[in-house]
């Protein structure tokens, strides 16, 4: 079976990889494509579309509408290659030293495409398959929410769900949680050579970020030795920042955002609530210098973290079928599998290739670990039937 599986897998690779899925771009090309493939196979899907329609999640159900089926779930979009020095073309799968490479192939649109080459064998199982795939988890776990709770309320009760994340086919149950958050600065123009008569945004954001990195320097400091996360403590990086217009210029407006990845037992609410104070007595002061001017802070997302809580029976199911016998891992990066089990799925997180390789110029994922990934998914065909 894997010599008919794995060629299905890396034609549909091909085709997944064509489609540059950006998480700034739309995805509903991919998912045009995707739902004309399940319908050769007589699968129907469901679309979850995005407040303003430029983009969807996908659900389908591959067998019979029962109860004690699997979720096979992974996102549709990718992050950017601008300004990567990419030697091959990122929206062409090339092949090089038992490598396929291309944007996207390890995260995570080689496991997306197993799923889909498993397609034929999951149809004839007694126990269904459920395929999700979402949009903008790159950008904050902000998609599948909405596909998770119309799966939720209308599927036949899944036994687990499986996040295809690249692990190596290791079992990871553990990942940390991520918040992301905006802060805008509005300050008031004038001459830089009259500091007196304006109030630069700039040197107000740069003031916060200090703040930012003393508290990220302070999470490292007071890191839990126990913990099995590397790094083992909360995380805060400053990811975006712009402002001003010339040199000469106090600056009106300055903006930056930044993320805090939390392990399952630090709050990021409480961790930033000192700075979030802060902010709110700056604001007001700013405010009483120049009306207009002022502080805010948005929170863009928060996806939570995952743990082993509930899910000892799934990583058993799992651990079956990779003959993986390592003890459970963790992974510090954040993922949908959090908001899978926050709804009330188990769930583990298994797929091909090394989160080293993600998001990296040359991306990659190896031949050895797709071959890997179709060995799985004939096995859990052979589990259904």
């Amino acid at each position: 079976m894997t010599d008919s599986l794995l060629p299905a897998a890396r034609e549909i690779l091909a085709k997944l990889i064509a489609f540059d899925t950006t998480s700034r771009n739309s995805n509903l090309e991919l998912i045009a494509w995707v739902e004309d493939y399940l319908a050769e196979h007589g699968v129907a899907s469901t679309r979850v579309v995005s407040a303003d329609g430029s983009k969807a999640n996908l659900y389908a159900t591959v067998g019979p509408d029962v109860e004690g089926g699997i979720i096979l779930s992974g996102h549709s979009d990718v992050v950017p290659v601008d300004g990567q020095n990419w030697h091959s073309d990122p929206w062409t799968v090339t092949e090089k030293d038992g490598l396929l490479h291309g944007r996207g192939t390890c995260d995570m649109k080689g496991f997306l495409a197993l799923a889909l080459a498993g397609v034929p064998l999951f149809k004839q199982g007694a126990k269904p398959v459920h395929l999700a795939f979402s949009y903008d988890e790159e950008v904050g776990c902000l998609g599948a929410p909405a596909m998770i709770e119309e799966m939720a309320a209308k599927l036949p009760q899944p036994a687990l769900a499986i996040i295809g994340e690249p692990t190596m086919m290791k079992v990871i149950t553990g990942h940390k949680g991520i918040t992301v958050h905006e802060v805008e600065v509005l300050g008031h123009e004038a001459h830089s050579s009259l500091t007196h008569l304006g109030l630069s945004a700039n040197m107000v954001a740069v003031e916060l970020m200090h703040d930012l990195a003393e508290l990220a320097r302070g999470l490292w400091e007071n890191a839990d030795p126990a913990s099995p996360f590397i790094p083992p403590h909360a995380t805060l990086t400053i990811g975006r920042m712009e402002g001003g217009t010339a040199a000469n210029i106090l600056a009106r407006r300055a903006r930056f955002v930044f993320d805090l990845r939390c392990p399952p037992n630090d709050d990021p609410e409480t961790i930033l609530a000192p700075f979030k104070a802060k902010i709110a007595a700056l604001d007001a002061e700013m405010k009483q210098a120049f009306p207009a001017a002022g502080v805010t802070v948005t929170q863009l997302s928060n996806a939570p973290p995952m743990t082993p809580k509930g899910s000892q029976e799934a990583e058993a199911f799992v651990r079956r079928l990779t003959g993986d016998n390592s003890p459970a891992g963790v992974v510090s990066y954040a993922a949908e599998a959090g908001q899978f089990q926050q709804s009330g799925f188990a769930t583990v997180i298994c797929g091909p290739g090394s989160i080293e390789q993600a998001h990296q110029p040359d991306e990659y994922l190896a031949v050895e670990q797709l071959e890997r990934g179709a060995r799985f998914m004939i096995r859990l065909a052979k589990e259904l039937a």
